[in-house]
């Protein structure tokens, strides 16, 4: 993995051109307002939470064989991550096709963000590396293949409309929650790049069991790349209340009822294959259109803007209300957001 590649951080309004609906102009035209509104004037530190995570230990699961190490420290300024991006629990079977069915490899994982993570924005950047799991993980919800507006066949072999590696179009295909186009993703909603980069495109199920919280529990799984904490699935029932109770958090995205102009046909490509079918709905769900909200969790008694990792689009954040820093992301394949359109 390169330590130094760009990420593409765009602006609101390429948000809304890759199809995004952020709604910033009029929330009542997606369904009202929202319950999950962000406080952007607070500053809080992460400090004293999960600051000397170490795991190093052999992954024996035939498809690893390597060992796995997540090393996480704090300084007064920085959370910093060094790993070498092997799982540290079973994966596979991928199921993918065998051009597309690369071998795990130890990667040089070097990444740090702010202890004092502010959230800044009101509707988010768009970003291509979510964050790193407390294993040393990546989340990256989003992928490199893409179709042509002229699209009228799922063939994805070279010189086709559709690619799953490669730029043949602006309309994103999505990993989970279609079944078009085949990512080999395993049990954690993992899978592996060019160059052996496992990573989860969602909910990380193994390393969750792992953890061992048990069910109904708010389960700290990483680290976002704005400094922010990452949950999966539970939170409080009231976001203030820490004895509210817990219950599976939903986002507030959902597929269009119908298809953009210019959308590969729906019937060949049905809603959901592609990024651009999701709109975001102020207020239908639990979360903003970042998947996270400001609540009260158990590390952060007296409440934290925090990511939410759901078993609904987006799955895993796709934008971020703080600041990025340099060296937070680490850099990956491609994936993320699409490229904005001319």
């Amino acid at each position: 993995m390169e330590k130094n590649l760009h990420v593409n951080i765009v602006s609101e309004r390429f948000i809304r051109a890759a199809g995004l609906s952020v709604c910033l102009a009029a929330l009542t035209a997606c369904g009202g307002g929202s319950s999950t509104t962000t406080d952007t004037t607070s500053t809080t530190t992460t400090a004293g939470v999960q600051c000397s995570y170490n795991w190093s230990a052999l992954n024996t699961d035939p498809l690893v064989n390597l060992t796995s190490t997540a090393n996480w420290s704090c300084s007064d300024t920085t959370r910093s991550l060094k790993a070498n991006g092997v799982p540290d629990h079973a994966v596979g079977p991928f199921n993918i096709q065998a051009d597309l069915d690369f071998t795990i490899k130890a990667q040089t994982i070097d990444v740090s963000a702010t202890i004092t993570p502010v959230v800044t924005s009101t509707t988010g950047a768009a970003i291509q590396t979510a964050g790193y799991a407390l294993n040393g993980i990546k989340f990256e919800p989003g992928t490199g293949g893409n179709c042509a507006s002229t699209a009228t066949s799922t063939d994805t072999t070279t010189g086709a409309a559709c690619t799953m590696l490669g730029n043949a179009g602006t309309w994103r295909m999505e990993a989970l929650g279609q079944t078009t186009f085949n990512f080999g993703t395993d049990g954690s909603n993992g899978h592996v790049q060019p160059g052996g980069v496992y990573h989860y495109h969602g909910m990380p199920e193994k390393f969750i069991d792992k953890l061992g919280k048990g069910n109904q529990t708010m389960t700290l799984v990483g680290w976002a790349s704005d400094g922010f904490p990452m949950y999966a699935r539970y939170g409080h029932v009231d976001a203030s209340n820490a004895q509210s109770g817990v219950k599976v958090l939903t986002s507030s995205w959902r597929k269009k009822t119908s298809p953009d102009s210019g959308r590969p046909s729906a019937t060949i490509f049905p809603m959901g294959t592609f990024l651009q079918d999701y709109e975001y709905v102020a207020g239908s769900g639990d979360l903003d259109e970042c998947n996270g909200r400001t609540g009260v969790t158990p590390e952060f008694p007296k409440g934290i803007y925090h990511y939410m990792v759901t078993g609904s689009w987006p799955y895993v954040h796709r934008c971020v209300k703080g600041t990025v820093t340099a060296g937070a992301t680490g850099g990956g394949a491609a994936g993320g957001m699409p490229p904005p359109r001319p």
